[in-house]
């Protein structure tokens, strides 16, 4: 029997999809639901606004530390500086004037600690209170906990990196992203992709799908029919090959009980040759305009 709920962004029905388990924090089975209008998946139930925070208390929630405890945190920094470096190169190739960029789910700061590196007036939104305080001990400067603190305000770059899955009011939040960006400015959204092969390989267990953290699951479609209906344009779609080997290796845990490297290297190379040419990588970074 269809489930007779509608979306929260689309106004269309939404019927189950899968049911999977928060493995980091409470342990609780969570429903996600399938629009198949516009391939969004939605997780059900949502908690409340005041009780999500609960949800990101756990010391295995890594971007909101600098943990280099274990060999698998080890990885995680030595992975994250490289990507990092990557960002920069991407944000190097906007042809802006000002270079004001802002970070939305700034983390511990790393990121916009390159950008100021590299002549970047960098700002940013850290709503985590630790992560917060982390990342302005080392940019010297204050982040902000929300994105309305920033009203009036424009940039020539915004990037969102794993951040957008995390927004309970998805229509109002991309409202006020267009509203932030300057004219020509350039909108950088990166966000898991569920129509990958590591998505389909794993289903239940796809790490990537992180409940009740990641509050919606995107697809190609259903980003651009999102950032449609505010006319804003996708213009291009890079690809995240790290994220398929990280994602991997926490699936085969989620799966097994515990990490098996083989098999998430070889599930996450056999997902990367096959986004060779279906463009449908673990993670997408999507290019966003202005239409």
């Amino acid at each position: 029997m269809k489930q007779l709920v509608s979306s929260p962004v689309f106004e269309t029905p939404l019927e189950p999809y899968l049911t999977c388990i928060d493995y980091t924090v409470s342990k609780k089975e969570f429903s996600i639901l399938i629009d198949k209008e516009t391939d969004l998946l939605v997780t059900s139930p949502r908690p409340k606004d005041e009780d999500l925070g609960a949800y990101y208390e756990s010391e295995d929630y890594i971007s909101h530390a600098d943990a280099k405890k274990s060999l698998f945190d080890k990885l995680y920094q030595f992975v994250r500086n490289y990507t990092i470096k990557k960002k920069i190169e991407l944000l190097e190739t906007f042809n802006v004037s000002e270079k004001k960029v802002l970070d939305l789910g700034a983390g511990t700061g790393d990121f916009l600690l390159a950008c100021k590196k590299h002549g970047w007036n960098a700002a940013g939104v850290e709503p985590s209170r630790k992560a917060n305080k982390i990342a302005s001990l080392k940019l010297s400067s204050s982040l902000e906990y929300d994105i309305e603190s920033l009203r009036g305000k424009q940039y020539d770059v915004i990037t969102m990196w794993h951040v957008l899955e995390h927004v309970p009011n998805l229509t109002t939040y991309i409202e006020q992203l267009q509203q932030l960006l300057a004219k020509n400015g350039t909108l950088v959204v990166a966000v898991p992709n569920h129509q990958s092969y590591d998505a389909k390989h794993y289903g239940k267990f796809w790490a990537a799908y992180d409940v009740p953290r990641h509050l919606w699951h995107f697809s190609q479609k259903s980003i651009e029919k999102l950032f449609a209906k505010v006319e804003m344009k996708v213009i291009q779609t890079l690809p995240m090959k790290f994220d398929a080997y990280y994602v991997s290796l926490l699936s085969e845990k989620y799966r097994g009980g515990k990490m098996n490297p083989l098999k998430a290297f070889l599930t996450g190379f056999r997902s990367n040759l096959k986004a060779r040419r279906s463009n449908q990588y673990s993670s997408l970074i999507y290019i966003i305009k202005n239409a």
